[in-house]
């Protein structure tokens, strides 16, 4: 399949290089009950490290990367990086599923936030762009919204047009990972003035655990560049 991400004619100039990447034929994403070696690993070094693991120039970056408008990233609002790292310093780090923890283990050791999604429900063509008022999406199980407004959103192609399915701080529940995914397309968000081979190199990675981990026949990625 051919995987791609457009940038969206609002984002000029653009704050953010996204990292595609994407995985094929990947084994059942059953629930996750301990901490798979790559994962521990992150946690690890993070819990040791204390806050500093993540440097505060980084989480500054990523920060001013998202704020514009109407929104800003702080409260509610941090991007799903900061809430990682918290959780981790915490002891209370969410396991999920195979692709969701390469998510986050690759989000938490770089700082950066990601998206995940079942490609067979997402489409393998996406657009990056900002939220318009009045958008919004149900985020988790309860029914909770996020009010997507001037947020960096990740959509996928509908009937009725670019439907937001992700951002850098909840995704949406429709295009979620569950027990039927066999398919998967992630993006990874950096600040524009990423070194490219820093980002390629984590987005290697991203891709390699989706083979390890979760059994992928064929995984891929590549940079956006805006």
């Amino acid at each position: 399949m051919e995987y791609s991400l457009e940038i969206g004619g609002d984002l000029r100039p653009c704050p953010v290089i996204p990292a595609l990447i994407w995985a094929e034929g990947i084994m059942q994403p059953v629930p996750t009950e301990n901490a798979p070696e790559f994962l521990a690993k992150v946690i690890l070094e993070a819990q040791s490290a204390g806050e500093k693991y993540v440097p505060a120039k980084v989480r500054k970056r990523v920060r001013v990367m998202l704020r514009y408008g109407k929104y800003h990233a702080s409260g509610r609002g941090k991007p799903a990086s900061e809430f990682l790292l918290r959780a981790v310093l915490r002891d209370e780090f969410p396991l999920v599923n195979g692709p969701v923890d390469v998510n986050n283990a690759i989000s938490l050791a770089s700082g950066l936030p990601g998206s995940i999604f079942d490609s067979d429900i997402s489409g393998t063509r996406l657009l990056i762009r900002r939220g318009s008022p009045g958008e919004d999406y149900v985020f988790n199980n309860s029914g909770q919204t996020i009010n997507l407004r001037d947020l960096l959103l990740i959509c996928r192609k509908s009937e009725e047009g670019w439907e937001p399915c992700g951002n850098p701080v909840k995704d949406a529940m429709t295009t979620k990972i569950h027990q039927q995914t066999k398919n998967v397309v992630a993006v990874l968000y950096a600040p524009v003035d990423e070194p490219r081979d820093a980002l390629s190199n984590r987005a290697q990675k991203y891709a390699q655990l989706l083979g390890s981990h979760c059994g992928a026949q064929t995984t891929g990625y590549r940079i956006i560049d805006p």
